[in-house]
């Protein structure tokens, strides 16, 4: 997986653009764009979408502040780089 690719998923997603954000996490099928397809989803308010894809990145629903979440996500990514 590019991480460039799910990175620039969540610069979408800090810009506003939450729709453009989960065009793109929607197409891949590993652990990482499942995990901002979670967080998407919870941002959205459909937490019974979010736990579903939460459950395919192998993590937990959380109730962390979602700015909290977004840069654990992003930390996450930039050391895989």
């Amino acid at each position: 997986m590019d991480t460039n690719i799910l990175l620039e998923a969540l610069d979408l997603d800090m810009m506003g653009d939450w729709e453009a954000a989960h065009r793109i996490v929607q197409h891949y099928d590993d652990a990482e764009a499942h995990w901002i397809h979670a967080y998407l989803h919870r941002k959205e308010g459909d937490l019974w979408n979010a736990s579903y894809w939460y459950d395919r990145a192998n993590r937990k629903l959380t109730t962390k502040h979602l700015d909290e979440e977004w840069q654990e996500i992003r930390t996450y990514l930039e050391l895989m780089e």
